[in-house]
């Protein structure tokens, strides 16, 4: 799982959150990094349905944190917006209970300094510049997906 890959379409960005949350467990935190329109909300919505959670899977900006319940009993997915916090003692405020659920963090980049031992970076960088296709429409354009893992949960990967 770990390694860099790259994704050319949003549907991809789905099939790679997919496969990671088939092997997400309890436990498990994610730390997703991009600028905004990478596609960290489309990712986490293909983890959560690899969770098999309660969805749909949104973004949290406007309340930090959403808990999606499991449908089959697992983990729950908790996916947090870090971008308006400052430390990792407002994201340790937040009461999350990181033992027992997969939680992704949007925005959290240096942010679990004392709160979990193991974590995954999840890097997504897309290139800036393109331009806009026919009648305004978005231009598609490939993202460089890097998965970093730290701590004892992400050696043996």
């Amino acid at each position: 799982m770990l390694g860099t890959r790259t994704i050319s379409t949003p549907e991809e960005m789905h099939e790679l959150g997919l496969d990671i949350g088939r092997e997400l467990r309890a436990g498990d935190v994610l730390v997703l990094t991009g600028p905004l329109g990478a596609g960290k909300t489309t990712l986490t919505r293909g983890i959560g349905e690899g969770l098999q959670v309660r969805g749909p899977v949104t973004s949290p900006t406007f309340v930090l944190a959403r808990t999606h319940p499991s449908l089959i009993g697992g983990a729950p997915l908790v996916h947090v917006d870090a971008y308006r916090l400052n430390s990792a003692v407002e994201l340790d405020d937040l009461d999350i209970d990181f033992a027992n659920s997969v939680v992704v963090v949007e925005w959290g980049a240096g942010m679990l300094d004392g709160i979990v031992d193991s974590w995954l970076d999840v890097v997504i960088e897309r290139p800036e510049g393109g331009q806009a296709g026919e009648l305004g429409e978005e231009l598609v354009e490939p993202r460089q997906v890097t998965l970093t893992g730290h701590g004892s949960r992400w050696e043996q990967s």
